[in-house]
Order: C-alpha cells, then sequence, then structure tokens
C-alpha cells in the first residue's frame, strides 16, 4: 500500500460535508490564499449542433444558487449558452493538487446583477466591453483599437454604463465532484447530486 505524502492529505468520508458548496467555500479559501488566480476556472459548452468548446473565465461569486462569471452575450460562449443553456465547469489548482468539476443549467443574471457587478470594474475593461466585438473576427490591431478609441470618445469620464449585450451567467450545480490527488494516481474523488432543492447524495468515484 502506498504511503501518504504530506504534500497530498488523505481525503475520505469524513472530510466530507451535507452541504457541497460549503465545502467549495472552505476548498476556495484556501486556494485563494495559495493559488495564483485562483478564481480562473474552465468553462465548457456546447452549440446548437452539440459540438463542444472550452475557455477560462474568472469566477466572481458563488451561493447556494450557483457559481457566477460575466462576459458578451454576443460572443461564442453567450451564443452556445443561448442555444443550450448547460455548462460545465472545472477548477484545476495546481499548487494543491485539487480539481472541483460542476456541471449544470445555466441561468441569466437579472439586469440589476450585472450592473451592480459592471460599476465595479475598471474604467479601461468597461471600455473594452463596448469595443470588443468578442469571438468576431477583426481585420487587424488596428481595428480594435480604434473602436476602443471611439468608446473613449463616447465615455470620456468615468460613467460608462454596461453595453446591452454584456452580462452575467449562474451555473446552477445538478453535480460537484472534488478530486484529491493521491501517490500512485490513486487520487480520491467524492460526487455530490442534487436530489431536491437543499439536499444531496455523494458517492466516492475510482480515480
Amino acid at each position: 500500500m502506498s504511503k501518504p505524502r504530506p504534500d497530498m492529505p488523505p481525503f475520505g468520508e469524513a472530510d466530507l460535508l451535507d452541504d457541497p458548496i460549503a465545502l467549495f467555500s472552505a476548498w476556495y479559501e484556501r486556494a485563494v490564499a495559495e493559488v495564483p488566480l485562483a478564481e480562473s476556472v474552465c468553462v465548457a459548452t456546447v452549440d446548437a449542433d452539440g459540438a463542444p468548446d472550452a475557455r477560462m473565465v474568472l469566477l466572481k461569486d458563488f451561493d447556494e444558487r450557483g457559481f457566477r462569471f460575466f462576459t458578451n452575450e454576443q460572443s461564442a460562449k453567450g451564443e452556445q449558452l443561448g442555444a443550450r443553456p448547460v455548462a460545465a465547469m472545472v477548477f484545476y489548482w495546481r499548487e494543491l493538487d485539487r480539481q472541483v468539476r460542476i456541471r449544470g443549467p445555466v441561468e441569466r443574471l437579472g439586469q440589476e446583477e450585472s450592473d451592480e457587478y459592471f460599476a465595479t470594474r475598471p474604467r479601461e475593461s468597461r471600455i473594452g466591453a463596448w469595443a470588443s466585438p468578442q469571438s468576431r473576427p477583426l481585420d487587424g490591431r488596428d481595428e480594435l483599437e480604434r473602436r476602443v478609441a471611439e468608446a473613449e470618445e463616447r465615455w470620456p469620464g468615468e460613467d460608462v454604463p454596461r453595453p446591452p449585450h454584456w452580462g452575467g451567467y449562474r451555473v446552477v450545480p445538478e453535480q460537484i465532484e472534488f478530486w484529491q490527488g493521491q501517490v500512485g494516481r490513486l487520487h480520491d474523488r467524492f460526487r455530490y447530486e442534487r436530489e431536491a432543492e437543499t439536499s444531496w447524495r455523494w458517492s466516492r468515484l475510482a480515480p
């Protein structure tokens, strides 16, 4: 039997919580303290034909309702979520040898939530949201810089409103898997599956 290592602590049934969101919160808090850009997460979607797609985004918030991120709704992922509002997310924290995988339906956030977050972004990011036709072809860098200049001229001050095509999404988890690396690739994996609005069941998965 392989011996445990200090950098790969055992993760077993005794370490689980009834609420996977609370467990994620504990893991995330440690990741934020020890991992650069711990909020980076891969979001996978499918298009209208069922072809998969994936990209990295930044998690902006989470609670018992789900996991929030924001984007241009006319981007590839925005159009894909419009056609098929389901997604998978993967956090990978290499320094901790941990992953968290999340799957579930996706819902659009209301205008008030999107406005509230947009107002907290740096001005250059708000200008960029207007200037970038995200996921669309550009003739060159000059075209993007021209669009930025036009947006700067349109909103010369700090008051840059949220574009109507920019907003937030919430991944509502139906499954959450916690993965802790172990020696010999005999990793500890536990998957929670939602049974009702506030109850979950878990199972250990083979590595």
